[in-house]
């Protein structure tokens, strides 16, 4: 015979599972002050304001060969050795940034705690494999990588540069592909 307990403990749980299933928080659009699609002035602002990037001012900007692409370059283990980010890239294109990779210092943190940390606060990776983890939604791609990089992605300008980027393939790729389906 069913017991009342039993009904009652079922109950609660049916109505609290979407609640459970949707306290996640959403990904982040970046790290600390740094936001996915700000211009490369504002993200030289941000990085000023947070000396653990280690920031240096104009030289460590460079231009990326194609249309209107810029990278800054960071590397805090000479001016921010207290910092546990070690070197940071910030990805732009058409003055906005669209990838934001940063590498952890191992000797101050490792992997497990941050993918610990990254599973609890946005739940499981949509993508697993021995090398990276990976957690997406329509915007943003947030990826760790082993040995301990962090990089977040704006999904939209990757999948654009991606369907842009797509030539044909080569009569060895496609003898490749052959191959492996007749298998």
């Amino acid at each position: 015979m069913v017991s009342y307990k039993a009904i009652f403990i079922s109950i609660i749980l049916f109505l609290f599972s979407p609640i459970l299933l949707f306290s996640q928080e959403a990904l982040p659009q970046g790290y600390a002050n740094i936001r996915l699609g700000m211009t490369v002035d504002e993200v030289k602002e941000a990085l000023k304001k947070n000396s653990d990037f280690g920031y240096m001012g104009d030289r460590d900007v460079s231009w990326l060969p194609g249309d209107n692409r810029v990278i800054i370059e960071t590397d805090s283990s000479r001016f921010a050795p207290y910092s546990y980010l070690d070197r940071c890239w910030f990805q732009f294109y058409e003055d906005k940034l669209y990838i934001i990779t940063i590498t952890v210092k191992t000797d101050k943190m490792d992997h497990h705690s941050v993918f610990s940390s990254l599973c609890k606060k946005y739940g499981n990776p949509t993508s697993l494999n021995p090398s990276k983890s990976e957690w997406s939604n329509d915007s943003v791609i947030m990826t760790l990588e082993r040995p301990l990089t962090l990089k977040y992605t704006d999904k939209v300008v990757f999948d654009k540069l991606l369907g842009d980027s797509k030539v044909n393939k080569t009569t060895q790729e496609k003898g490749r592909e052959s191959f492996l389906e007749g298998l």
